[in-house]
């Protein structure tokens, strides 16, 4: 699950963490409020969506009067925002933050992010602030440091201070660096975030540290811990059908191809995408249905997946191992003829009551199209749909 910006800053300000003073809004006329509330001659206008680059999209403006933040809010509020993380069909801007402006001296990076190779957590820092931190690894690594956290001892004064040292903060400002490092782990370890991300976090004139901008991503299996956390969720920027799979227990995300995929198993369904494209198509989704599927579970499946336009036919791949070959067959079945299913439908099974599976699909009298293998049922769908 992620939040917006300015809900990252609540949390950090929680912990300690310094952030700029600044007011979430939802209309133009909220955010010169906003900017006569919070004073100043400088005010940051800032669209708030789940993405990252927002500022290369026209989506964060600097104003100098209040006539300045009327005309960038109303630019930005309602705008498709598009960034490198959005895809190309951006994102509408829904909410702003107007925030005080900053006096910027240096801006840094600093995350904090679950490391599974290491089973620790991984605290990174960087001198290159203000950019994405894939492009500085890409081109220049040397400047991102990390120190692995044991969870069990927690980030030490040493590897703060290394992270501090190591990014070239000044030593009139290593004490405050140290802490806010301290601070941050501290807030990503008792939220239960998966990543926390501080960029730019920003050296002020005065010496100052300061967050300037936040990103949250929360292990979803453990929100039932947070409801504050969960009262931020903002379903307007996660997709609907994905929403919906959710409400069934399947595992749905929507891409960009036009054949569905319904699988039993994260890594199965892995690799029906990575078949389908090697036979020259591309999948609509990934789709795990689980081991333990219902029939009115797959129904669900059928029903979102032939809610896209773009889909034009459906590979439905099981390997029955603790799931039963029979009961997806069921299953499909009776999704088929719920939904009067209109695109062609590969499907392929293998594994227990696999006999008795392909017996219920047969006797189906509905145009479903068998496969033995990946391969085939590759071929077939593709075949099919082109």
């Amino acid at each position: 699950m992620k939040i917006h910006e300015y809900q990252g800053k609540e949390i950090l300000k929680k912990f300690g963490v310094t952030t700029p003073r600044g007011i979430p809004c939802f209309s133009v006329d909220e955010a010169v409020k906003a900017a006569e509330t919070l004073g100043g001659k400088v005010w940051v206008v800032k669209a708030q969506i789940h993405a990252g680059g927002r500022g290369k999209g026209g989506g964060v403006k600097v104003a100098k009067n209040p006539d300045e933040v009327r005309i960038y809010a109303k630019a930005i509020l309602g705008m498709q925002l598009t960034t490198h993380q959005t895809g190309p069909g951006g994102q509408k801007v829904r909410r702003l933050l107007i925030e005080e402006g900053a006096d910027i001296k240096k801006e840094y990076y600093v995350a904090a992010l679950t490391d599974r190779a290491t089973q620790k957590v991984a605290m990174m820092a960087s001198s290159e602030g203000g950019m994405d931190i894939e492009e500085v690894a890409h081109k220049t690594p040397e400047k991102i440091i990390k120190v692995f956290v044991d969870p069990l001892v927690g980030l030490t004064d040493a590897q703060a201070n290394e992270l501090a040292s190591g990014i070239g903060v000044p030593a009139g400002s290593l004490a405050q660096a140290v802490d806010t490092f301290k601070k941050l782990y501290t807030c990503y370890m008792e939220t239960d975030a998966s990543l926390a991300e501080i960029n730019p976090l920003i050296l002020e004139g005065n010496g100052g540290i300061k967050a300037l901008d936040a990103k949250f991503n929360f292990d979803s299996n453990a929100l039932y811990r947070h409801p504050e956390i969960v009262a931020c969720r903002d379903l307007d920027e996660e997709d609907a059908d994905e929403i919906e799979a959710s409400k069934h227990d399947l595992a749905y995300i929507s891409l960009d191809g036009n054949i569905g995929c319904l699988v039993n198993g994260a890594g199965l369904a892995m690799a029906t995408m990575d078949t389908i494209k090697l036979f020259g198509a591309e999948p609509a989704n990934f789709l795990d249905v689980g081991g333990g599927a219902t029939t009115e579970k797959v129904t669900e499946a059928f029903k979102i997946m032939l809610k896209n336009p773009k889909v034009k036919g459906i590979l439905v791949n099981i390997f029955g191992g603790i799931m039963k070959c029979d009961t997806i067959a069921a299953g499909v079945v009776a999704a088929a003829k719920e939904t009067h299913i209109s695109v062609p439908l590969v499907v392929r099974m293998k594994g227990t009551n696999e006999d008795l599976g392909k017996q219920i699909l047969k006797e189906s009298g509905l145009p479903i199209i068998s496969a033995d293998t990946m391969a085939d049922a590759a071929t077939k769908i593709v075949a099919a749909v082109k």
